[in-house]
């Protein structure tokens, strides 16, 4: 699973997720992609889930690109536990993703080959998203 090599600080605050992004929201290298069209966070199991859905489905086939991140931790108190006594361990990573950002990109296969894999994909993300291709933007 994807994870920062070497962090600053071991843990973050949540912050604020609102606005829509203005980075990456073009297709870059593919003629296809899976936009997100609400704002959340996916965990870097979710991103590994999502590209063996779509390599299956391609039969791996075609090439393509992740365009997502997760650079920011998570932490998570063990169960039973009092509140108050700090913030608990860092658990793991997730990608901040606003409207607008293209989370996967695909050339190489067929059209209908291509929705269908990402059809596929995004079920396994917890964000709602769309597909788009080159031209369309």
């Amino acid at each position: 699973m994807l994870s920062p090599k070497k962090v600053k600080f071991r843990k973050q605050q949540k912050g604020r997720m609102k606005g829509i992004s203005y980075r990456g929201c073009h297709l870059d290298h593919g003629e296809f992609g899976l936009q997100a069209v609400e704002c959340g966070t996916i965990s870097a199991k979710q991103i590994e889930a999502a590209r063996i859905a779509m390599t299956r489905r391609v039969k791996r086939g075609g090439k393509m690109w992740i365009k997502i991140f997760p650079d920011k931790p998570f932490t998570k108190k063990p169960a039973e536990v009092r509140m108050g006594k700090g913030k608990g361990s860092p658990e793991g990573w997730v990608a901040v993703v606003r409207p607008g950002r293209v989370l996967y990109e695909m050339e190489g296969v067929p059209r209908d080959l291509a929705k269908e894999a990402l059809r596929l994909a995004s079920h396994k993300l917890s964000v709602k998203t769309r597909f788009i291709e080159r031209g369309d933007l």
